[in-house]
């Protein structure tokens, strides 16, 4: 079992900066992934970023790419994501995920294994 706790949320202006944090229970093993996927107003949960242990690769959904950064402690038991101009539409509950164990890097749900509560973010 994995628990996961974000941090890091709240009420951040359209342009500003924001640094949401994961923290897992336990440090990652040779073949994780750990991953940020959001749910906005009346929207389904889609995924944002996600990078990993053991040569996976980091991919991140279009509608973030060049604003948002995924990254890993060197412990390897935090996750973080760097949110860079934000947009309005940014605003969603952001969830931290984790797929262990994990061969190849997803934006899928159905790949993650292990969910946090998740953090509120809002753009104005």
């Amino acid at each position: 079992q994995v628990q996961l706790v974000e941090s890091g949320g709240g009420s951040v202006q359209a342009g500003g900066t924001l640094r949401l944090s994961c923290i897992a229970s336990r440090y990652a093993s040779t073949q994780d992934c750990m991953a940020w996927f959001r749910q906005g107003p009346g929207q389904e949960r889609e995924g944002v970023a996600v990078t990993g242990t053991g040569g996976i690769r980091t991919l991140y959904a279009d509608s973030v790419k060049g604003r948002f950064t995924i990254s890993l402690d060197n412990a390897k038991n935090k996750a973080y994501l760097q949110m860079n101009s934000p947009k309005p539409e940014d605003t969603a509950i952001y969830y931290c995920a984790a797929a262990v164990p994990c061969w190849y890097a997803s934006l899928s749900m159905a790949n993650y294994n292990y969910w946090g509560q998740g953090t509120q973010v809002t753009v104005s």
